[in-house]
């Protein structure tokens, strides 16, 4: 066993500037043990090396006056803090791009990105496939490191004040290019065009093969410390961050933390996730943090929804010109430490799986994907996330009842299999967004549907509300807007058909806002599979509902979705509540046969600032097919709550009062 399987991170990073290297570090351990932090990310090389490296290549920081590494590891480890490195190749000293400019990073135009000194790396260049090995070999031999952290993996095309420079055209880009796919490098970036599609392809296998000689390496020379980076692929520990930046476009995204963590926990059994909640508001504004309500949202997303914990903050704490986070950092870190063996290793009880969309594929569906995560998080329905290219994951061992697909224009071959496996065991495939209107023989497997075309304009386009039973919220509304593409279908003749598509008319001058005429085409199939061969039902919705709510928050989108899954799940919920929307719950159990129940107050957010949360009070919250539930106790601060047992498979928590957070011990 691993020391960091057991999935009790309590991290803190302290993200080191040049002139940190005279860093006391005695201060900065008691700081630690203040926050029962139990690892500790620092700088080691890279861009600045914070040791005394003996690579003609590392540059040293002109600060250093000690081994700040050895240091740093050395007390830590006699406080019980394990020790992660960073290392940060992606770019390097311009003294060093003097002496070796073929390593560089080289736009269109053959230019280099000297930003501040700082001059940009390319990860099919010498420093970053070879030389960094080097520097990676140097501290793994002379340090006893538990972990080792990548930042800025991968191919990095911007510079620090968010300017774009587009497609690396160094040599070594061009020549493995043309040795892997016979090709120049595409002259622009055309989603499109085909090989564009090769290039986001080469992009994908170069950086897999990097980090299996990453994996080789740290394995061969210190087999039980850590990989962590951005990419999963063969590390341990996969790394997100939740941040905010001031030119970043509304609206905000309350559930940073839980979506961050969530794809990791559904995809992967052999790799935990550690999502760092960034203080500082933007790059720009490194030394002014986020609201502390907007910190303590994120760190108890990540223990609710199956992380550790992880903070960072730029330097020390000594000197930090913004304290007012700290507190209730540590509050969160304490409150961890007290209850760690009860997080960390949940096993999912969810009725529904939703897929995370592919970051390759050509069309952009993460917003789809983004509305719908919100309405099953509003909506109080138990769900994980399993990324696309994991579905194979999931096949052996899931018992959710329903898999969503949201706005996914194709799936691979193996993607469908998995599918179609899981449908013929009897669970449920729901599609939104105009899923698979790229792939014909997808759409005709899963939902039993012919490709008609797409409607591509659909302003002033409305569906007809016409199955009041299956959407009941919606029992005093007829009509509810499409805006965005549709997707024409032919159904087969046992499909259930509804949600038909008013037909855009004249919206102007109102005196001309008539002629609208309901069609044949519909927005809703639900295949109607034979009674006794046990396989799940396909429901197709053909336009972009989750895209719409995420982006404008209409109530309508979010009653046909979960309209929808409510008419799959036959009303068969596992958890049920009359908690307000703005009230996360996750609820899992635990290996030894107990359960957790947690409560997020996310009622401070009011779109764009976060303050503190409205006190809820008289929360039921009731639970089915959760046998031998006799005793219920709350951890930490949470308000005391009472069990009502109504028979072997349902019970119902009575919680007093929420606050920021409750959690509850079910046994």
């Amino acid at each position: 066993m691993t020391w960091w399987s057991r999935n009790n991170l309590r991290l803190v990073q302290n993200n080191l500037r040049e002139v940190d290297a005279d860093l006391d570090v005695d201060l900065l351990i008691a700081e630690l043990k203040a926050f029962q932090a139990n690892v500790l990310m620092m700088n080691a090389g890279g861009m600045f090396a914070f040791y005394p490296s003996k690579l003609q290549y590392q540059y040293v920081t002109p600060y250093l006056t000690k081994d700040l590494l050895g240091e740093a590891i050395e007390k830590a480890h006699a406080n019980g803090i394990r020790f992660i490195a960073r290392f940060d190749f992606s770019k390097a000293h311009e003294s060093i791009f003097l002496q070796q400019p073929d390593w560089f990073y080289r736009n269109k135009e053959g230019r280099e990105v000297n930003y501040n000194g700082i001059v940009h790396t390319c990860l099919n260049g010498y420093y970053q496939q070879h030389y960094s090995l080097e520097i990676l070999e140097e501290v793994l031999r002379d340090y006893d490191v538990d972990g080792v952290f990548f930042n800025m993996f991968g191919y990095q095309n911007w510079d620090y004040s968010g300017n774009y420079y587009g497609i690396c055209h160094c040599a070594s880009c061009r020549r493995r290019f043309m040795e892997m796919y016979g090709l120049e490098l595409p002259d622009n970036e055309d989603k499109d065009s085909a090989v564009y599609q090769k290039y986001r392809e080469f992009q994908e296998k170069t950086s897999v093969a990097i980090l299996d000689q990453i994996h080789g390496l740290v394995k061969r020379l210190k087999p039980e410390a850590a990989i962590c980076t951005y990419h999963p692929n063969k590390v341990d520990i996969v790394r997100h961050e939740s941040n905010t930046a001031l030119s970043r476009p509304h609206p905000k995204w309350l559930y940073s933390s839980a979506e961050n963590v969530m794809p990791i926990a559904g995809s992967y059994s052999d790799k935990l996730s550690s999502n760092c909640s960034i203080n500082a508001i933007d790059l720009t504004y490194r030394f002014t943090g986020v609201s502390d309500y907007e910190t303590e949202i994120r760190l108890y997303e990540n223990i609710a929804n199956g992380s550790g914990l992880d903070f960072c903050i730029i330097g020390a704490f000594k000197g930090y010109p913004d304290q007012a986070n700290i507190e209730k950092v540590k509050q969160v870190f304490r409150f961890h430490r007290e209850n760690e063996e009860l997080f960390g290793q949940f096993r999912s009880v969810a009725d529904i799986v939703l897929v995370k969309p592919s970051s390759s594929m050509k069309r952009n569906s993460r917003q789809e994907y983004l509305g719908v995560f919100k309405m099953l998080k509003e909506s109080h329905l138990l769900f994980d996330v399993v990324h696309q290219e994991r579905l194979e994951h999931i096949v052996a061992d899931t018992e959710a009842k329903v898999v969503i697909l949201p706005g996914i224009a194709e799936l691979a071959d193996d993607e469908l299999r998995a599918l179609e496996v899981l449908r013929d065991r009897g669970i449920h495939i729901a599609a939104t967004g105009g899923s698979l209107a790229e792939q014909p023989e997808a759409l005709l497997a899963l939902f039993e549907a012919k490709l008609a075309g797409v409607m591509h304009d659909t302003t002033a386009g409305y569906v007809l509300v016409d199955n009041k039973s299956m959407f009941p919220k919606l029992r005093k509304r007829d009509w509810v807007i499409v805006n965005g593409a549709f997707t024409l279908i032919n159904y087969s003749g046992d499909t259930i058909k509804n949600l038909p598509l008013i037909a855009p008319a004249s919206f102007g001058p109102p005196e001309r806002a008539y002629g609208h005429e309901v069609t044949e085409s519909y927005g809703l199939g639900i295949t109607n599979p034979c009674s006794d061969c046990g396989k799940g039902r396909g429901a197709y919705l053909g336009f972009n509902a989750g895209e719409l709510y995420c982006l404008h928050g209409f109530a309508d989108h979010k009653e046909l979705v979960t309209g929808i899954l409510d008419h799959l799940l036959s009303g068969d919920r596992r958890l049920r509540t009359n908690a307000h929307s703005s009230v996360e719950i996750t609820y899992n159990q635990l290996p030894d046969g107990t359960s957790l129940l947690q409560l997020i107050n996310l009622s401070g957010f009011n779109g764009v600032t976060y303050d503190a949360p409205i006190p809820m009070t008289g929360i039921e919250v009731e639970i089915y097919g959760s046998p031998n539930i006799s005793l219920v106790k709350r951890l930490g601060e949470s308000a005391e709550a009472s069990l009502d047992i109504r028979g072997e498979q349902r019970v119902v928590v009575r919680i007093a009062e929420l606050h920021a957070y409750g959690a509850y011990h079910f046994m």
